[in-house]
């Protein structure tokens, strides 16, 4: 699949994602191996600590409240997306940004760009959540919030089609409809048969792929430049 580009001209390197996308995979990729080569059961105890546990937030529920307190529980709805299972699971989710995190960074600039991340992240966390509440199972890795730019990526490469470079396609097109139908068939097909999945203990979080996927979709209308306004070309 070829790198997304917005409106780049043809001279410039096949690969030059901005700096933040760059940042952004280098804290993916260190987050995860200063983990694995922790000593002992630290990098067991780090997924107890910060992956999104469904089962935590429903005994937190049944108690009215945790020993951790609120804190304790909000604190996994971002570390989870920099945790990962594998230097694979970490390595896949780190291509995907580099595909779509470039023309979505460009767009909005680093700090509304980093923000639009974390939020599809949230996003897809609160969707798991409530779709598989009371799970054991841990959820971890970035491909929820990856998701998210995916769509973003999508209705601004498309948005060429709806009156220029500086236009987001409408959710509603024909183009977004299909890319959609696809990446829903696409995870739900991937989640029953457990395709990509090696043992009974892991679990494709497909779910937050989607809630991912849609909260990008429509966020990216409200964080994008205003219909007139030039996007940004930095990052």
């Amino acid at each position: 699949m070829a790198f997304l580009q917005d409106d780049r001209p043809s001279r410039e390197p096949f690969l030059n994602a901005p700096p933040t996308v760059l940042w952004l995979i280098g804290l993916l990729l260190i987050s995860h191996a200063a983990r694995v080569f922790l000593p002992g059961n630290l990098p067991d105890d780090i997924l107890v600590e910060y992956a999104l546990t469904p089962a935590r937030y429903a005994a937190a529920f049944a108690r009215s409240g945790s020993p951790e307190g609120v804190l304790g529980l909000l604190v996994p709805f971002i570390s989870y997306m920099f945790l990962h299972g594998d230097f694979t699971h970490v390595g896949i989710n780190s291509l995907w940004l580099l595909v779509f995190g470039p023309i979505v960074a460009r767009r909005l600039g680093t700090l509304k760009f980093l923000l639009f991340f974390l939020l599809c992240g949230i996003a897809a966390a609160l969707v798991h959540l409530s779709v598989y509440w009371g799970s054991p199972m841990q959820v971890v890795g970035a491909s929820g919030a990856v998701s998210g730019l995916m769509a973003a990526g999508m209705r601004i490469l498309y948005g060429r089609l709806y009156g220029g470079p500086g236009e987001l396609a409408p959710i509603f097109s024909k183009p977004i409809l299909g890319f959609s139908a696809v990446w829903i068939i696409a995870n739900v097909v991937t989640g029953i048969l457990r395709i990509g999945t090696s043992d009974d203990l892991t679990l494709i979080a497909w779910v937050a792929h989607l809630g991912g996927f849609f909260a990008g979709l429509v966020l990216i209308g409200p964080f994008s430049p205003r219909m007139g306004e030039a996007p940004y070309r930095s990052a």
